[in-house]
């Protein structure tokens, strides 16, 4: 027989029941328990050549045989689980196939490994098919990962998460009625659903009744060889399977034979034998007895630990199972040594933060094992439970001082870095620093280079520097290279973050291309640090390649934290370069992410903020503002809390809520005056010094423009420097001094010109115009209307609703009264421009009182224009207007007014 792909018999199928001069066609498909068999049945009912056929289908092992087939066609033969067949059935089957008959497309499916006589499926003799008849065989596979993807997004949506669509694959070995099994499960989960969502699943009642009964009909004697395979729970050589069950000679090969053609075992492309489904070794372990359980772990771990080289993993499982409580912690030891050497940090993470938990691990094995666990949580990911077990072993008082310092340096990153607890991790470095200085001066060289870092909510700059130099003076006297590059790294980004010329130097210094994987690591955190700090000096082309380079060597050293700061340092970058198609999916993607890491999620928070701020989508923007990192509190880094207040101050203005803008204004300024890094303040002053003028505060205004300009005196900021000049055009504008003011919101719209960062040039060319606009100068009026109308373009192309909105209607009120189209056109039943820019505000949440403020108009206007917009489309909801109006257009070829 020729075994051949569903979709070419499916089309021979087709013809044979069209009865176009195709021959009669049986496929007999095969394929495992679960498979789909019956699915494929059910569908082959409902093909449409079907409906002219006599449809015939048969259950075998369900009753009698089907009678009264025509010996003509179409006849459509389903026949599900051959494999049950009784003699009867069988015969009454050949006999039908052996009568040649024209129109006959017979589809017969069975589990091969159930069947009584193997590569016979109709049982006995084979069966005479005639000569015109084609019989093929197809072979039911497993589902890939685009299958199993398919089944969760259409059982769980988006919330499927591709770990958990690799760990769903992964334990149900492809087999499709375990996947729709686990999903039902899953459709009950919160949230997303992740690889730990599939793990607590357990395992599928078909599923362990399944291999359970198999188990059940194999000879006694023959059990242990399944149990040992459960047990190992990977694919293995039949020597060590054996081994493992404890049989040999004669009866070790019965046994597996014996399991093999009972469907309990298979055996891989490699020869190794293994269960069908990985989830049955749960199901076979869990109905073991305790002591057989611990026997059998305890030979795994014997024949594991004779394999060259030892998986290390592997054997910390059955060691520990096997209650072999010095050989498991031996293991634990050996197994984080080996996956810290290759980058495998959060493996480290899972199995230290699992043995430090039991309180059989004694007390030297804790001192060695701790520190490794620390170092692995900074550079991997965060773990909560990490957190609480570094804060519990730092309590212990057995430990050395030294000991206690160096978890205590880790602990204190983890909380910064990671957690976002700033004010504990901050005194937890200082103790650190000194518990240190002592015995270990390279650690006490890490811990005072961090607190150097002026990113830290607390801290002047000063005390950023102090820190510095002690941290500089403990790194060489340690002599160690890799403390060396540590403090070099904060060193370079620490002067960047000052705007201090030198610091793109210390930057080129930094060994990357050194043959230490911790200095590697190091130089790499340099790297994306550097690239934070030049993208608030405002230089993105060179963040861009500093975030190239820093992530690669993050990626390759296995730094998943640094590599991961840098990706969402990334989203940043493409926020300020006006890369924003497809930014909002891109920051959501990351915040669901990195949900439990606020610190690292926060630039991806902020730019969502950002982001629907631009859009006009204000309730949004405030919340995304306010919630988690991206909200000034004391966990935020000093540079993103300046930027976050910024938006901030402009989301009350735009609402006209001068009091709360003040506030947010005031606030910001005293951190930044505390802080001392004036160049982070060009996304703060324009705004907080416009806040302070429409408050009637025009003092307080020009103090801060003038203790801004003071700060960043002699700093190489592209950005701050831009930022200058627009603080100094929103002076000037209060002012009355309309021609001052266009010069410098020139001035500054050349600066983000030039250094590629398209919405604040906008921005500042909008307000330009309008000042040119408000002169008289009919010169100057041509040129702001020509620069207006650009505007709009460009917000329109970024994609920014509410500054397109605000920029026409701004032109629209400049326009000279010849150029404007005289009388009201007519849309009709369609929406006109007007009524469909009102819609828009509208559904983005905005009032009435906020939509005039925008397109200068009266409340009483645009309460009219959305009365009739909302009687055009039919609706009686504000918020279904836009989309209504869009279905409303597409189905019309030439929409009016477009």
């Amino acid at each position: 027989m020729v075994t051949v792909k569903e979709a070419a018999w499916k089309q021979r199928l087709r013809r044979a029941l069209m009865c176009e001069g195709a021959r009669p066609l049986l496929v007999l498909a095969e394929g495992a328990a679960g498979t789909g068999k019956s699915h494929l049945l059910r569908g082959l009912a409902g093909l449409p050549e079907a409906c002219g056929a006599l449809c015939v289908t048969w259950a075998c092992g369900s009753g009698g045989p089907p009678s009264g087939i025509p010996d003509e066609g179409p006849v459509l033969l389903l026949v599900d689980d051959l494999h049950r067949a009784s003699a009867a059935e069988s015969d009454r089957l050949r006999a039908v196939l052996e009568i040649p008959r024209s129109g006959l497309a017979a589809v017969m499916t069975y589990r091969p490994e159930e069947s009584a006589r193997p590569g016979l499926p109709l049982g006995g003799t084979p069966a005479r098919y005639p000569a015109e008849l084609a019989v093929l065989r197809h072979h039911i596979e497993a589902w890939n990962f685009d299958q199993v993807g398919e089944a969760v997004t259409e059982a769980i949506g988006e919330r499927g998460t591709p770990e958990a669509v690799a760990r769903l694959l992964e334990r149900s070995g492809g087999v499709a009625q375990v996947v729709v099994d686990l999903l039902t499960v899953l459709r009950d989960t919160e949230g997303r659903c992740t690889a730990t969502d599939v793990d607590h699943a357990g395992v599928p009642v078909r599923l362990a009744e399944l291999v359970l009964s198999r188990l059940a009909k194999l000879p006694e004697e023959h059990h242990a060889v399944v149990w040992a395979a459960a047990v190992l729970d990977d694919p293995v050589p039949g020597p060590e399977l054996l081994t493992v069950a404890g049989l040999s000679g004669k009866a070790s090969r019965a046994a597996l034979t014996s399991a093999l053609t009972g469907g309990t075992l298979v055996v891989d492309g490699e020869g190794r034998y293994v269960l069908p489904v990985p989830l049955a070794a749960v199901a076979v372990r869990d109905h073991l007895p305790w002591s057989e359980l611990q026997e059998l772990h305890a030979r795994a771990a014997r024949v594991i630990a004779r394999r060259q080289p030892v998986d290390w993993t592997a054997l910390v499982r059955h060691r520990r199972a096997a209650g072999q409580v010095k050989g498991w912690v031996r293991a634990v030891g050996e197994a984080a040594r080996e996956a810290t050497a290759t980058g495998r940090h959060q493996e480290v993470i899972v199995l230290l933060e699992q043995a430090l938990a039991s309180p059989l691990v004694p007390q030297g094995a804790r001192d060695r094992l701790a520190p490794v666990l620390a170092r692995s949580a900074v550079v991997g990911l965060r773990s909560d439970q990490t957190v609480r077990v570094l804060s519990q072993l730092i309590e212990d008082e057995t430990l050395s001082v030294a000991i206690r310092g160096e978890l205590r340096l880790d602990l204190g990153l983890l909380l910064h870095n990671q957690v976002g607890r700033t004010d504990l991790g901050w005194r937890v470095l200082e103790r650190a620093a000194e518990e240190l200085k002592d015995d270990r001066a390279d650690l006490a060289a890490r811990a005072m280079a961090a607190l150097a870092m002026p990113q830290w909510p607390t801290g002047s700059l000063d005390q950023h520097l102090s820190w510095l130099r002690r941290a500089e003076e403990a790194a060489e006297a340690s002599g160690i290279e890799a403390a060396r590059v540590a403090v070099a790294g904060n060193r370079a980004s620490l002067a960047m973050c000052c705007g201090d010329p030198q610091a793109w130097r210390m930057v080129k210094q930094l060994p990357t291309d050194s043959s230490d994987r911790v200095v590697v690591q190091h130089a790499a955190r340099g790297l994306c640090n550097a690239a934070d700090a030049a993208i608030w000096l405002g230089y993105y082309e060179r963040a861009e390649d500093l975030l190239a380079e820093g992530i690669e060597l993050s990626t390759r050293s296995g730094g998943e934290y640094v590599a991961r700061i840098g990706l969402s340092t990334r989203l940043l970058l493409e926020w300020n370069t006006g890369r924003w198609s497809g930014l909002v999916a891109r920051c959501e993607a990351f915040v669901d992410e990195t949900s439990d890491m606020p610190v690292v999620s926060a630039d991806a928070r902020m730019v969502l903020g950002l982001h629907a701020l631009a859009q006009s989508a204000w309730g949004r923007a405030a919340e995304w503002f306010e919630a988690g990192a991206a909200a000034v509190t004391e966990g935020t880094a000093a540079p993103l809390a300046a930027a976050a207040s910024g938006g901030l101050i402009r989301l009350a203005l735009a609402r006209q809520d001068v009091v709360t803008a003040v506030a947010e204004a005031e606030r910001a300024w005293e951190r930044l005056t505390a802080k001392g890094v004036w160049v982070w303040a060009a996304d703060l002053a324009p705004w907080a010094v416009e806040a302070m003028v429409r408050a009637g505060k025009a003092a307080r205004a020009e103090a801060m423009a003038a203790a801004y300009a003071t700060g960043i005196e002699g700093r190489d900021s592209p950005a701050a420097s831009a930022g200058l000049e627009w603080t100094r055009a929103v002076l000037a504008e209060t002012q009355g001094s309309w021609g001052e003011a266009v010069l410098h919101y020139r001035r500054a719209a050349a600066a983000f010109e030039q250094m590629r960062r398209p919405y604040s040039r906008a921005i500042t060319a909008e307000a330009a115009a309008r000042c040119e606009l408000t002169t008289g100068n009919d010169g100057l009026k041509a040129q702001g209307l020509a620069e207006l109308a650009a505007c709009v373009q460009a917000y329109t192309d970024l994609g920014a609703a509410w500054d397109a909105a605000r920029a026409r209607a701004e032109l629209r009120i400049r326009q000279p009264s010849g150029k404007r189209p005289r009388g009201r056109p007519s849309y009709g039943d369609q929406l006109s421009p007007r009524e469909r820019e009102v819609g828009e505000l509208a559904t983005r949440g905005l009032t009435n009182r906020e939509i005039a403020d925008i397109l200068h108009l009266s409340p009483r206007t645009v309460e009219q224009h959305i009365a009739r917009a909302m009687q055009k489309i039919g609706t009686a909801s504000r918020t279904a207007l836009v989309e209504a109006d869009g279905e409303a257009r597409s189905e019309s070829p030439h929409p009016a007014g477009e």
